[in-house]
Parts: structure tokens; C-alpha cells; sequence
């Protein structure tokens, strides 16, 4: 549509299947990384000067959830750089930050179109952006709207007022499951190359039977920790991802035990897999914080000096109660 500042690109809030496709390609980590839009101003519908601008990254998830909720509206839609990144992290990466937002505004020539100076940012750019630097350097002031997109008619309907529903942010089990599937792509090759090295380790030694037992014993122990430690993470106990990794390992370990006759093993195996096993998963699910609003950098920090060096000596000891009952 033509501007006082030039032509500015028409968007739908309509997805397509292109649209739905992508998103379920990015989910399974295909693509992941490129999948964004050129960021700039965009016109939804048919705004004008009096219109909100809201802001998003230019992560196309991001860019598509704005969209889509505000079916019907005339808004403008000033998509920040971001390379790809969602608002939160982009925002901790410091893409979605002040610098950024001053520079779209100032590049769009919005005072030129817009005849009011506010612009409608996400509750979780917060972190990256300085709202009294942006109101100085741009001369637009910065509202935060809510967390969740689906969110924004309510807050354009009752005049820019965010509610405390707005503000609460929820982690639950969909949340959780639609996760997955990234963490699994991502996880994938180590998985393999891993399982591959044992299978090839106990079947050279042991025997194809064994080769394949431990291939299926690690692959457990791997899902355990990518797929049932997050999804059951507020049922686990303890606090600590770490904890609760080891946990959902501890209870395949048991069922492992069972379903593949591990009473003949003997001790040495027996412990040998009772400590490797629950340590693998622990390992996958405190790879999950990045993905929880649960944690702090901090905590993280933390769990990772204490729960690294007890999975790796896990490990560690393992290996050694195997070697040592094959040699002696």
C-alpha cells in the first residue's frame, strides 16, 4: 500500500498450507535456522495513520502467531531483525534489542506515517530493550502488551491495558510436547553415533545379542531424558532438571532390567547400566532448561558445575565396573 514514506508491503492474518508446512517443517528442526521473513514495516489489513505498530522478530513463527491473532484489525507490523530468533531469546542474544528497535523505526520513516509515537512490544523483549533509550533517541514511546499473541485483541480492545492473565506465563504439557520434536532432531546425530559405537563395542566382544541390548538400553535411556523428563517435569521430583532426567532414567533402567532378562547379567552389568542409564537421560533433560521458562541463567550455571562432573563420573565408573568384570 502507498505511505507518505513510500510503498509498504500487504499482509494476510489469513496462514496458508505454505505457511502450516514450515511450521511443522521448523518444529522438527528442517530449516529451523533460515526460517524468517525480511524484516521491515508491514500494513495488516488496511491500517491507517491513527492505527497501533506492533512489534515482533522476524522469526517466522514469531511473525506468523502476531499475525494470525489479529484476524479482521488493521495494524502495523514492524518486524525487527532478529536472524531468525524468537522474541525471548533474540531479546537475551541482545537482537531484539534497543539498538534494533531505533533503527527499524528510524529506517521506516514511521513518524512519517503514523501520526501517533508508540510502538506495541511483546512482554518478553523486555529484557532487551530500554524503553526511556527508545523514547529518547526515536521520540516513540514503548508499551508491553502481553506474552502471548493470542492475547493482543483483548489488550487493543480495552484500550492498551495489560491485565495480569497477560502476564502469566504458562509452561504446560502442550507447551512442553510441541518441544520435543527439535530436541529430538538436534539430538539425533549424537544419538546415533553414540548407539552405533556401542552396538559395534558389545557385539565384537559380547555378541550380536548384546550389541543390539545395549544399542536399545542407550536408546531408552536417551528418550527418557528428551521426551518423558520434559514432559513430566512438573510430576518429577526434585528441582533440578539434572534430578529429574535421572529420575525418568532410573525408571527405564528398571524396566530395561526387566523386559530383556537382565537378572542373568550379573552384577557387574547390572551396575554398570544402573549408573550409565540414569545418567544419559539426566544429561538430555538439563539440556531442556534452554527451552523452560522455569530456570535462570544462574541456576543453570550452577546445576551444570554440579550435575555434569556427577553424570560424567557415572559414566566414568561404569565403564570401568564393565572392563574390570571382562578382564578379571
Amino acid at each position: 500500500m502507498e505511505t507518505p514514506a513510500g510503498r509498504v508491503a500487504r499482509i494476510s492474518s489469513v496462514l496458508g498450507p505454505g505457511d502450516h508446512l514450515g511450521a511443522c517443517l521448523a518444529r522438527w528442526g528442517i530449516g529451523r535456522m533460515s526460517y524468517m521473513v525480511p524484516a521491515g514495516l508491514y500494513a495488516l489489513g488496511n491500517p491507517a495513520a491513527a492505527d497501533p505498530i506492533l512489534v515482533t522478530a522476524n522469526y517466522k513463527m514469531s511473525y506468523d502467531s502476531v499475525r494470525q491473532a489479529l484476524v479482521g484489525r488493521n495494524c502495523w507490523l514492524l518486524v525487527l531483525e532478529t536472524y531468525g530468533i524468537n522474541v525471548w531469546c533474540a531479546a537475551g542474544k541482545g537482537t531484539f534489542g534497543t539498538g534494533e528497535l531505533v533503527n527499524r523505526i528510524t529506517s521506516s520513516r514511521l513518524a512519517n506515517i503514523v501520526s501517533h509515537r508508540r510502538v506495541i512490544l511483546p512482554i518478553l523483549g523486555a529484557p532487551g530493550v530500554s524503553a526511556h533509550e527508545v523514547a529518547r533517541r526515536s521520540g516513540f514511546s514503548v508499551s508491553y502488551a502481553a506474552i502471548r499473541a493470542n492475547d493482543l485483541p483483548e489488550y487493543l480492545d480495552k484500550g492498551l491495558t495489560t491485565t495480569p492473565a497477560m502476564q502469566s506465563l504458562n509452561f504446560n504439557f502442550y507447551d512442553r510436547l510441541v518441544l520435543i520434536p527439535v530436541e529430538l532432531v538436534l539430538a539425533l546425530k549424537s544419538i546415533a553415533v553414540a548407539g552405533g559405537g556401542l552396538f559395534v563395542s558389545f557385539a565384537v566382544t559380547s555378541g550380536l545379542g548384546a550389541g543390539l541390548t545395549a544399542f536399545l538400553g542407550w536408546l531408552g535411556a536417551c528418550l527418557a531424558g528428551i521426551v518423558v523428563g520434559p514432559l513430566l517435569l512438573p510430576w518429577l521430583p526434585g528441582r533440578s532438571f539434572a534430578v529429574k532426567g535421572a529420575v525418568a532414567g532410573l525408571v527405564w533402567s528398571v524396566l530395561f532390567f526387566l523386559l530383556v532378562g537382565g537378572q542373568a547379567w550379573g552384577a557387574g552389568p547390572t551396575i554398570a547400566a544402573f549408573l550409565a542409564l540414569p545418567a544419559v537421560s539426566a544429561f538430555h533433560t538439563l539440556n531442556f532448561t534452554g527451552c523452560s521458562p522455569y530456570t535462570s541463567r544462574s541456576g543453570v550455571k550452577k546445576e551444570m558445575r554440579m550435575a555434569i562432573p556427577a553424570m560424567g563420573g557415572a559414566v566414568v565408573v561404569s565403564l570401568l565396573v564393565l572392563l574390570v568384570g571382562r578382564f578379571l
